[in-house]
């Protein structure tokens, strides 16, 4: 891998989901569990299979569905999670947590930074959430965040790009500025050129059956008709244009 390549992180939920990314080449993996939900803490069995990894492997630290507002009980779930990630030999976690304002959280962001001492730190879209980004930036750089994940407050990263590329000036290099959200093979080139970001981020999910029409398991509510999953070589394509750029 050369210095200056654009990196691929990709995000998964499921064992199948995590061998796609890694032959795909992915060059990191954002473990999670729930991808539907955007994204929960994955459970311990998922974290020791990832622990073979050939690949930095970020698991996400959120302990449940909803807001990014944490109260103690959330703090201390999600302390023990990043105990758990520290156990697995895992390379970093994911991290965010706002105020009710949408600003940043910087007393639990503090407190969960200092807990996850010796592992890379990626500070998710609780930023996007935020009134000021480049307020939001600073304090990032501030508490030690290695990256942070952004689709620079749009739904898509591609809708956002402009004020991304504005994030990647700001940070002169002290912080990665990571642009995720609706990044696709047919649009990852041109978000890199328009933002200049050296990290792109998404989860590159495909169709998989579901349950047959008329099945128990449809019937019951358990497995919806269609799934998605990572698809291997959406994650290929992707990351071989990224290699040409």
């Amino acid at each position: 891998m050369t210095a200056d390549r654009i990196l691929l992180e990709v995000c998964v939920d499921t064992p199948a989901g995590l061998a796609a990314a890694i032959a795909g080449g992915a060059d990191r993996i954002e473990l999670c569990a729930a991808l539907a939900l955007q994204g929960l803490t994955p459970a311990p069995g998922l974290m020791a299979q990832a622990a073979k990894a050939p690949i930095p492997i970020y698991p996400m630290i959120r302990p449940r569905n909803g807001d990014f507002c944490y109260d103690a009980g959330d703090l201390d779930h999600m302390r023990r999670d990043i105990d758990a990630v520290r156990e697995y030999g895992l390379a970093g976690v994911v991290i965010g947590a706002n105020l009710p304002d949408g600003q940043l959280d910087l007393d639990a962001l503090e407190m969960l930074v200092e807990h996850s001492q010796g592992l890379g730190l990626s500070l998710h879209r609780a930023f996007d959430l935020v009134p000021e980004q480049s307020v939001a930036l600073e304090a990032a750089i501030a508490l030690g965040f290695e990256r942070v994940l952004t689709s620079g407050g749009a739904l898509t990263a591609q809708a956002g790009a402009e004020r991304i590329a504005e994030l990647v000036r700001q940070a002169d290099g002290r912080i990665g500025i990571l642009a995720g959200a609706g990044v696709r093979p047919s649009n990852v080139a041109e978000l890199v050129r328009r933002t200049g970001v050296r990290e792109v981020h998404g989860s590159f999910g495909g169709q998989i059956p579901g349950a047959a029409p008329g099945s128990r398991l449809s019937e019951m509510g358990f497995v919806p008709p269609e799934l998605r999953d990572t698809d291997e070589a959406a994650v290929a394509e992707a990351a071989r244009i990224l290699r040409d750029l």
